[in-house]
């Protein structure tokens, strides 16, 4: 192996192999930067709804005033659900659920100085709409415990409107998740208690969530008139900008909070931004890969004479392919390493940005991206010393 690497610094050249690195670097930064930057930036727009991943619109029937004193109801009725789920721009329908029954909740703790208690009201909708683990979005019959998610705005008209006024403790979101919640459910003669266990909070969705399955028991038992339309549907689609979508909305009267809207735009947007950048990355990084080859392959044919003869007196492929494959190995980790730290300090640049202007966002871990890009160079690592080896059978077979 060294009379085999002292051929290869003989001709090495080191304009090339620079060329090489600095694509390589180039393409690997864009990749794992454009990963980072997706997830931490993606968190503006889905700050408390990881457990509503997917792109979705909320629509209703307006309430028309000559109907609401009349006191009809508006709602979707199934020909209306029906037309949708064939439209080729949603994916799917869900309904709205609504509590049919009386619902009281209170919430007491002599160490902090809170008890207080309100009528509310719950909604739900299909579980496959909520990203969370079975076991924490399940309705168990035995501890009669209620999973709830709770629209933030409910804990910051506490924290910054009730609480001030009557010199109450502010409550952060992990402190009242900490809290079990007394429901009361009543209705159709008959009345019982839950505990309601918090689970989350949404920015996005303007309701009481339960799991369905709660829901359609609790009606079944509680609710006097069974039969009733849904008022609000939950759309999932592929692109909220998609401008038939919006022709479909607006054709059929349908209303929407534009906020929602224009957040699920925000992010397929952010999507396809990014999608073109990691696209672009793969491409130089393609680019860079076919560089370093090309300049290996130019090694190997200055020393073809000087290989073939040590074939002959018995070197194996393997061991004359070795040296060629660590250099490659090492440009590979140099660039890996590289690619990282510049992420990291790029990173930690527009982080600092995002907290000045979400003081309350998190962070995503990094150590998905650092995994991508080990990844990345064993993929690339592997197909370098393959082909390298391929490159020498093919000198021996000659």
């Amino acid at each position: 192996m060294n009379l085999v690497w002292k051929l290869l610094r003989k001709h090495i050249s080191v304009g090339q192999f620079c060329g090489f690195f600095l694509a390589n670097l180039c393409g690997m930064f864009i990749v794992l930067l454009s990963i980072q930057f997706y997830k931490d930036v993606l968190l503006v727009f889905t700050e408390g709804d990881s457990f509503m991943k997917k792109d979705y619109v909320i629509i209703s029937k307006p309430v028309s005033t000559i109907g609401s004193l009349l006191g009809s109801k508006s709602g979707f009725a199934k020909r209306d659900i029906e037309e949708m789920k064939l439209q080729p721009f949603i994916q799917q329908v869900g309904e709205f659920t609504s509590s049919q029954f009386h619902v009281t909740a209170g919430i007491g703790d002599q160490d902090l100085g809170v008890n207080m208690s309100t009528q509310m009201f719950f909604e739900s909708v299909p579980d496959n709409f909520v990203d969370i683990k079975k076991d924490n979005w399940a309705f168990d019959f035995d501890s009669n415990e209620i999973p709830i998610i709770l629209p933030r705005d409910y804990l910051n008209l506490y924290n910054f409107g009730f609480a001030k006024s009557r010199n109450l403790p502010q409550l952060t979101e992990n402190l009242i998740k900490m809290v079990s919640l007394d429901i009361t459910i009543s209705g159709n003669g008959q009345r019982d208690n839950f505990k309601g266990k918090l689970v989350g909070f949404s920015n996005r969705l303007n309701t009481i969530l339960v799991p369905e399955s709660f829901m359609k028991w609790a009606n079944e038992k509680y609710a006097s008139d069974k039969r009733i339309n849904p008022s609000r549907l939950i759309l999932e689609v592929n692109n909220p900008a998609d401008e038939r979508l919006v022709q479909y909305i607006q054709k059929k009267g349908y209303e929407t909070e534009k906020d929602k809207l224009d957040a699920g735009k925000t992010t397929w947007f952010l999507k396809v931004v990014v999608g073109i950048v990691l696209t672009i990355g793969m491409v130089i990084s393609l680019l860079s890969f076919y560089i370093l080859m090309l300049s290996v392959f130019l090694l190997l044919q200055k020393n073809t004479t000087k290989l073939e003869n040590l074939l002959l007196i018995g070197y194996s492929p393997s061991s004359i392919a070795k040296p060629y494959q660590w250099l490659t190995i090492c440009l590979n980790l140099f660039v890996l390493i590289s690619a990282i730290v510049l992420v990291f300090v790029m990173r930690d640049f527009y982080i600092g940005a995002l907290d000045k202007a979400f003081p309350t966002l998190g962070t995503e871990s990094f150590m998905p991206t650092v995994i991508i890009g080990i990844l990345l160079f064993v993929l690339i690592s592997v197909l370098n010393c393959l082909v390298i080896k391929r490159k020498v059978l093919n000198i021996w077979h000659k």
